[in-house]
């Protein structure tokens, strides 16, 4: 309780006449060994899990409905050579693939398992937005992870039950996991120093990129030796740990933190004295509708992320099918751009940063400046590659840093809405979802009628056509994005939104 008064006492001082910037002089910004970069480090898991269960099906559904395996074929031999035999080992190999059942799934219906967990997302997106904003994040959020990773642990009897029970457990646990993606950014709106706080987001959702670079790399493997349920074990086992540690160690504000030091909760608590971020039971609905910068982020969320899962969820196809790479070997290609694109994620948190901190570049430039790197890079990458497929080196290029400058988009247009109205980010990002979701998915779905259809072909149309979608629907954030302090962010900070930062 004193922890609390004196911590509202000192915000009362500065509110009262006190410089903001002169008492963060006094209070050193620095400690990668603080709190704040714990629990940074803590939702990093939190994502590299989250990102491993959102991503294990696109890997093993190659294994799940390889034709080729023939596990079951009524005349398989069943001798077994000698001991000392040299094809032991491959016995020893057809032995575990005969392990994990083989379905019989069409194009058609593998996209609508892949895009099944989007159907969850979509639905829950704005209840858990208004929900998290409300309630708090720690319990609820955390409960939520929990679920959704022992859910991942029973997909594989899910699968053997049938189409309908898989699809129903992956809706369900794409409600959970949205509760989770919402809560990670309301975390930041109290915790996040506004000189520290793209580059703690970028820790932070650098550990999607890092889960997503871990299954590329060994989920190939362990559903080729132990078989793909084993994939759905082993991250859901290592999600439930996650969840473990978000109960100790995750709390909804500094104040209230047992572990955080005087000096770093005052810094903290000084840092975001002109932000009013307490959480409201009503939402300015009206006011949002009629915002032109809230639409021009709706879009930029729509276009990017249909990028996004398409080149998620077909890249190992992609490669697989067009370059006529092995499963395996897919998997360590996929494995290495995304390694880049972990690197990337992380380093744009700290350029924006530091931009912002020397006061070289405002806000407002520094997002839009990265949303459009972010954008026409891949762009040019990605319609590319139709040239460029007798090169394998040259491709595998091209689609590395497809991923590698997507990922910029992470600080650009993508983090706006903490920008022009932290007080109800997390409503924001349950409404931004929404399209998100849809975008997720529609274009999964709608790539695999496509590639029903004529398979090499149009994979390669559906990797060098849909940068378009993303670079008309990033052009309005270039005119409409705006600053905390824009004007244009007047009708979502009527209700006592203010500006986040003094350098925007």
């Amino acid at each position: 309780m004193s922890t609390r008064a004196e911590a509202k006492a000192t915000v009362g001082d500065i509110s009262n006449g006190g410089d903001l910037n002169t008492a963060q002089t006094h209070i050193s910004r620095k400690g990668f060994c603080s709190v704040r970069y714990g629990m940074a480090l803590i939702l990093h898991l939190c994502n590299f899990s989250i990102l491993t269960q959102q991503m294990n099906l696109s890997i093993t559904i190659p294994a799940m409905v390889n034709n080729t395996a023939l596990p079951s074929l009524p005349n398989a031999s069943t001798e077994r050579p000698p001991t000392g035999s040299p094809n032991r080992w491959n016995e020893t190999r057809q032995a575990s693939e005969a392990v994990a059942p083989v379905y019989d799934w069409s194009p058609e219906i593998q996209g609508v398992l892949l895009s099944s967990l989007n159907y969850g997302s979509l639905l829950a997106s704005v209840p858990a937005g208004y929900v998290v904003g409300v309630f708090g994040i720690r319990y609820l959020v955390g409960a939520a992870f929990f679920i959704s990773s022992v859910l991942n642990l029973f997909i594989p009897l899910a699968a053997d039950a049938g189409v309908a029970l898989l699809i129903v457990l992956r809706t369900v646990q794409g409600i959970a996991q949205v509760l989770t993606s919402i809560g990670q950014y309301s975390i930041w709106v109290k915790w996040a120093p506004p000189l520290e706080r793209n580059q703690l987001i970028g820790i932070t959702l650098s550990g999607s990129s890092l889960g997503a670079l871990l299954i590329f790399l060994v989920g190939g493997v362990l559903s080729q030796t132990l078989g793909w349920p084993y994939v759905f074990y082993i991250f859901g086992g290592i999600g439930c740990a996650c969840s473990c540690l978000w109960f100790l160690l995750i709390y909804d504000d500094p104040v209230e933190h047992p572990f955080i030091s005087t000096r770093e909760r005052d810094y903290i608590v000084h840092s975001l004295a002109q932000q009013d971020c307490k959480p409201d039971w009503s939402v300015p609905i009206k006011a949002m509708m009629k915002s032109l910068p809230l639409w021009a982020i709706i879009v930029s969320h729509f276009s990017e992320y249909w990028y996004f899962y398409i080149l998620m969820g077909y890249t190992p196809t992609y490669i697989n099918s067009v370059l006529q790479i092995s499963l395996t070997n897919s998997g360590y290609l996929s494995a290495l751009m995304l390694g880049v694109t972990f690197i990337c994620t992380f380093l744009g948190g700290l350029l924006a940063d530091f931009l912002l901190s020397r006061k070289l570049l405002r806000l407002i430039l520094i997002r839009k400046l990265f949303t459009a790197v972010g954008v026409l890079l891949p762009t040019v990458f990605s319609v590319s590659l139709s040239w460029v497929t007798s090169s394998f080196s040259t491709t595998i290029a091209f689609l590395a840093l497809c991923f590698a400058a997507g990922s910029l988009c992470q600080t650009g247009a993508l983090l706006n809405f903490l920008d022009i109205a932290p007080r109800y980010s997390s409503f924001l990002k349950g409404f931004l979802l929404v399209f998100s979701q849809t975008s997720g998915a529609i274009s999964p779905t709608v790539a695999g009628v496509f590639i029903s259809q004529v398979r090499s072909s149009v994979l390669m149309k559906i990797f060098t056509e849909k940068p378009i979608v993303v670079t008309q629907g990033q052009q309005p954030v270039a005119f409409l994005s705006p600053a905390p302090s824009s004007p244009r962010a007047v009708p979502l900070s009527s209700h006592r939104t203010v500006s986040t930062c003094s350098h925007c």
